[in-house]
């Protein structure tokens, strides 16, 4: 299995479900947006093997994968290899982990508790549902809360007594720059929403640098912020890109424009850029979090699950040193080397689309839009 091609295949779901909740979500219209397509797909892929039937084949589907078993080995791949911590080597702090909550009265083979432990990794759990299920979400959401230091709490609110089973995915995100923004630099200046109006925000300011890298395409520049590296042992590359649309108003047809293209997640999609040299940089300082209903979101591309419900929360910060963030995925079961030609500058001051990316597998773990940096 080509686990860069199968995670570029399950990209291709992140922009779609970021447009679909932009467009059906009235708060996602009007505020910043936060999400990791990587958890939710972790969770997604869990589904399709426990469930099987009509369920699995749409989900095979979404995720454009062949099999069942592709999903499980990708998932194993992308706990154990791809989001290992590197803290001790000087790359970025990463925690990624699964966990499984079971009803006691329920029957599980050993084929279900294998799948779960060695290809989901996940500490598995069997607890009392039926008369004590606050108690289990309680434990759920300290779990959460753990994995991802605090920053996501209560991801679960009321869970049903005759609920069977709750499976969780945390991911927790800690890079550094790999060039750090002097702090002295910041200044305020407008950053233009897209209603027209205009509100004064910090602005982090960098020049020209050789660790920067800008992508220019018709109507919209991707700059690429590396996070400092692992070392020479580690080949991973994590990164932010920062999807500028040239219109003040431009973020919404930019990302209907990127959700309709295949492979552009990937760097190798029917849109094409040039890579330019960097001027300026001024980028808002931001922070905020957002939660949705995945199966809702789902369920406008097809998937429906009915005695499922599938819950996600994210959260981001972003400054001079670096990047925060981290997402909790719950799902409960009921019964470049050019010269370049140009140089442009690089001032983020309207609307703007974000993700953050390991290169090595293209695994996009964070994706969002920031309409307003001050809104938290």
């Amino acid at each position: 299995m080509d686990l860069r091609k199968s995670v570029g295949k399950q990209n291709e779901l992140a922009l779609r479900v970021a447009n679909h909740v932009i467009a059906t979500t009235p708060a996602a219209k009007t505020s910043n947006l936060v999400f990791s397509p990587a958890s939710i797909n972790v969770v997604l892929s869990f589904l399709a093997a426990k469930s099987g039937g009509s369920i699995a084949d749409h989900i095979l589907s979404l995720l454009q994968a062949s099999s069942t078993q592709e999903l499980n080995t990708v998932s194993s791949k992308i706990v154990t290899e791809v989001l290992a911590d590197s803290t001790a080597s000087g790359g970025p702090t990463i925690s990624a982990a699964n966990g499984l909550w079971i009803d006691k009265s329920i029957s599980v083979e050993l084929s279900f508790k294998d799948l779960v432990e060695n290809s989901y990794k996940a500490a598995f759990n069997l607890v009392d549902f039926r008369t004590k299920a606050d108690v289990v979400v309680e434990e759920v959401n300290e779990w959460v809360k753990k994995q991802t230091k605090g920053l996501i709490t209560d991801l679960l609110g009321y869970v049903p007594p005759e609920t069977e089973l709750i499976f969780a995915n945390a991911l927790f995100f800690h890079g550094r720059w790999d060039e750090e923004f002097d702090p002295s630099l910041t200044r305020n200046s407008d950053f233009h929403r897209l209603d027209g109006t205009k509100l004064r925000v910090p602005f982090m300011s960098a020049y020209a640098s050789y660790k920067l890298r800008l992508e220019v395409y018709q109507g919209f520049k991707v700059l690429h912020l590396p996070y400092r590296g692992g070392g020479s042992q580690d080949d991973r590359y994590f990164s932010m890109l920062i999807c500028l649309p040239d219109e003040k108003n431009g973020l919404h047809a930019m990302l209907e424009r990127l959700a309709s293209c295949r492979g552009f997640l990937n760097g190798d999609g029917d849109i094409r850029g040039e890579y330019a040299d960097v001027g300026e940089v001024k980028i808002p300082r931001f922070k905020f979090g957002f939660d949705f209903d995945v199966s809702k979101a789902l369920q406008g591309l097809g998937l429906k699950t009915p005695l499922e419900k599938i819950v996600h929360k994210a959260y981001i910060e972003v400054d001079e040193v670096g990047t925060k963030a981290a997402a909790a995925t719950s799902i409960s079961c009921f019964g470049g080397c050019f010269q370049p030609r140009k140089k442009y500058d690089f001032v983020a001051d309207h609307p703007f689309l974000f993700l953050v990316k390991e290169y090595r597998s293209g695994l996009v773990m964070f994706l969002g839009q920031v309409l307003d940096p001050c809104m938290h």
